[in-house]
């Protein structure tokens, strides 16, 4: 079984090396460990440096496109590479390279084919008291999104099987860490976290600027992710509250009428009819968003038999240079 440890970078040259070389080299279960930094357009001399200190492959995007899209051209790297597992990590050195063996013993026990390390966001010293609480806000509300016990949301620290990458489909442009939990929620993927240690940190977040900035992002990526995977239940609840809303105006109106009231109350009869009529669009909305949906399962699932095609034409070649693990 081979494992490839994904390192996204960008303008880390300060942090690189010590990351790589507390890497281990060996895992009980696994015949090679292979390093894979993808270089998100940095101007530091990050991918030299990548090189130096050890990296097996080093992908260099020509400009800098952002965390999610680094993290999915690693994943796409490392398949082409020949990864039965793929191990994500920060270059600032975050994670505790030695729970890697933590994050593979779920799927080498076969009982899981995405985990993800569990920082203890409730109690790590690390984060100031606010950050804490909207970590612990953020990981709950996930929780009801996905329908997946999710203790640390935005945790990068994370090990996927071959199958469950060829299957992710990151679109967000912001973090890969939220939409790739509700897409393995609607998708029944078997998911588990395990704890993990962290090191201090080396330098403040460059996801976010700030905690306006990251309830922003963070809300609009569950958003369209839930919308995108849910979107029956999502137009079918706003459909409904609406129409609960000209019912009840209906209601009042009705009241009134039978009292003989009903002339001065012409406002509530138009605010009803608007209500109902919004309401029992959206619920149309709803069933055609559902449609929609069913044909973009059906494009997800082409796209994954085209990516094992190619996998598999890949395999079939021989390597241009034989390299021994």
């Amino acid at each position: 079984m081979k494992l490839i440890i994904q390192i996204p970078a960008h303008n880390e040259a300060g942090t690189l090396a010590q990351t790589i070389q507390e890497l281990p080299r060996q895992l009980p279960g696994i015949d090679c460990v292979e390093v894979l930094v993808v270089d998100d357009g940095s101007t530091d001399g990050t991918s030299d440096l990548a090189h130096a200190c050890g990296a097996d492959h080093v992908v260099s995007l020509p400009r800098n496109v952002g965390l999610a899209a680094a993290f999915v051209t690693g994943l796409e790297a490392c398949l082409a590479n020949g990864a039965d597992v793929i191990v994500n990590t920060d270059a600032d050195n975050q994670y505790n390279a030695a729970d890697i063996q933590l994050l593979l013993e779920p799927i080498l026990d076969g009982r899981a084919d995405l985990v993800v390390g569990d920082r203890g966001v409730a109690s790590l010293r690390f984060f100031s008291p606010p950050k804490r609480l909207l970590q612990r806000l953020g990981s709950w509300v996930m929780w009801i999104a996905s329908g997946v016990r999710t203790p640390d949301a935005t945790s990068g620290f994370r090990a996927i099987t071959r199958e469950a990458a060829l299957r992710t489909l990151v679109l967000s442009q912001y973090s890969y860490t939220l939409e790739t939990l509700i897409q393995a929620g609607a998708r029944r993927i078997a998911v588990e976290y395990v704890p993990v240690r962290v090191n201090p940190p080396t330098r403040p977040s460059r996801l976010m600027s700030g905690v306006g900035d990251f309830l922003a992002n963070s809300t609009a990526t569950i958003l369209r992710a839930y919308t995108m995977y849910r979107p029956l239940r999502v137009f079918s609840t706003i459909g409904t509250l609406i129409l609960l809303g000209g019912l009840v105006v209906s209601a009042r109106f009705l009241w009134y009428y039978l009292q003989g009231l009903g002339s001065g109350h012409v406002q509530s009869l138009i605010l009803a009819a608007v209500l109902l009529i919004v309401g029992f669009q959206i619920l149309l909305i709803g069933l055609l968003a559902d449609l929609i949906g069913f044909n973009r399962r059906i494009l997800e699932e082409v796209l994954y038999r085209l990516r094992r095609l190619e996998l598999a034409r890949s395999e079939d070649k021989p390597p241009r240079t034989p390299r021994a693990c």
